[in-house]
């Protein structure tokens, strides 16, 4: 197996490798509930989308968690 017979200078490795670094995640708020979701996403917290409900997140939920859910989207 063949080895590269010259090395590599640091600039050119890095050039290389500027493309890699991470991305800010962009983030906007939810119009019902005002909590930072990603765009064009269904809201994890209200399942509202573009001023509708599209998933009802009270399903599956006792009283008690409903409760404290209302009053978590209330209270924003």
């Amino acid at each position: 197996m063949l080895v590269p017979t010259r090395h590599h200078s640091r600039s050119r490795v890095d050039k290389r490798r500027s493309h890699q670094a991470l991305k800010k995640v962009q983030l906007v708020k939810c119009p019902h509930c005002a909590a930072m979701i990603l765009p064009h996403r269904v809201c994890p917290k209200c399942g509202y989308y573009q001023e509708k409900e599209v998933i009802d997140v009270y399903r599956g939920l006792s009283k008690k968690e409903k409760k404290q859910k209302e009053k978590e989207i209330k209270g924003k």
